[in-house]
């Protein structure tokens, strides 16, 4: 019997806060990486965009940290909203979304984010740090109750049971593509080198 592989080739963004986060929330998306890497998702990891614009490094944060020391306001919200619309452009393009909440680290983004994804109906899978108790009452009535986890073993449990079971629930939100018939058909090189014809 074949053995399924669902989230092959699936794009999940990895959100939660970053801002007030000692870390600038790299940690606990550096540690679920390679567990999803190894089921062959593709992770779209806000702190490592796939894209030069909206950078979110040590630089990059020290800079906007001055621009309200300052005052520089103008600044502040040109270099804030590049990084809302990317960080909003690849939820748009994420199949599901992984959700770290710690209730004790303010988050804005996140809250937004969480929103932006369940209007798409897409798996929106949260892990709350304190436990399942200590999710916000709003989000019990947002998400799935299925979709909410209090540790990242259940979250883990939760992913290996979607991406191999026979038979699933898809709670009407996991939409599962064959990635293998959407990879490109020619290479970064041979992409290169197409040119246009003249019409006949």
């Amino acid at each position: 019997m074949k053995t399924q592989c669902r989230l092959w080739g699936m794009r999940c963004y990895l959100c939660g806060a970053m801002d007030a986060t000692k870390d600038r929330g790299e940690g606990w998306r550096n540690r679920i990486s390679p567990f999803l890497e190894r089921l062959g998702i593709i992770v779209l990891n806000p702190c490592d965009k796939p894209i030069e614009l909206a950078t979110e490094d040590d630089n990059s944060v020290e800079r906007r940290k001055e621009y309200k020391r300052i005052g520089n306001y103008d600044s502040l919200a040109e270099e804030m909203h590049a990084i809302r619309v990317v960080d909003l452009r690849l939820v748009d393009i994420a199949d599901f979304l992984i959700v770290n909440l710690d209730m004790d680290i303010p988050a804005c983004g996140t809250y937004e984010e969480i929103g932006w994804a369940n209007r798409m109906k897409m798996p929106v899978l949260l892990r709350c740090a304190q436990g399942l108790n200590h999710i916000p009452y709003w989000i019990w009535g947002m998400l799935p109750k299925e979709n909410l986890f209090g540790t990242w073993r259940d979250m883990k449990l939760y992913l290996r049971y979607i991406h191999t079971e026979d038979e699933v629930e898809t709670l009407r939100r996991w939409v599962f593509f064959d990635y293998t018939q959407m990879i490109p058909k020619v290479s970064i090189e041979e992409s290169a080198t197409v040119f246009v014809e003249d019409e006949e």
